[in-house]
C-alpha cells in the first residue's frame, strides 16, 4: 500500500506581494503557490485568500493535471480565474484540494538591489 502523499487543506498565513520597482528587470517581485499533485487524478483546487481590511476572494479554481506541478503564479490575474490580487497588502490562502497534494509557497522581492527569494512549505492541515 502506497502512503498519502499530501494532504487536502494547507494554510499559507504570509502573503504579501510588493509593488515591483517597474525598471524592466527581467525578474519581478511575485509571489507563487507550487502545487504538486502526485496521484494519478487531477487535483481541483480552491484558492482562498484572506485579508485584513477586506472580505475574503473565495474559491478561485485551479486544477493540476495528475502527476504534474503548477506553480500558481499570484500576480497573474489568468492563473487565479480573473480575480486581481492587490500589491502591498498583507494577506493569507488556504488551499482546498479534492486529492491529497503537497503545497510550498514561494516570494521573490526585487524591490531591492539584492534580490531575495523566500520558500516554505505551507502548513498542512490534518483530516
Amino acid at each position: 500500500m502506497n502512503p498519502i502523499e499530501g494532504a487536502r487543506t494547507w494554510l499559507i498565513p504570509d502573503g504579501y506581494m510588493a509593488t515591483p520597482p517597474g525598471d524592466g528587470k527581467a525578474y519581478q517581485s511575485h509571489e507563487a503557490i507550487c502545487i504538486l499533485n502526485t496521484g494519478v487524478q487531477d487535483a481541483r483546487i480552491m484558492l482562498d485568500i484572506y485579508f485584513e481590511d477586506r472580505a475574503p476572494l473565495k474559491n478561485i479554481a485551479v486544477t493540476v493535471q495528475a502527476e504534474r506541478t503548477f506553480h500558481v503564479r499570484l500576480d497573474k490575474p489568468e492563473h487565479l480565474g480573473g480575480a486581481v490580487l492587490p500589491r502591498d497588502v498583507p494577506y493569507a490562502v488556504r488551499v482546498r484540494a479534492d486529492v491529497p497534494v503537497i503545497v510550498q509557497h514561494s516570494r521573490l522581492d526585487t524591490t531591492q538591489p539584492n534580490m531575495a527569494l523566500m520558500t516554505t512549505i505551507a502548513y498542512p492541515v490534518e483530516e
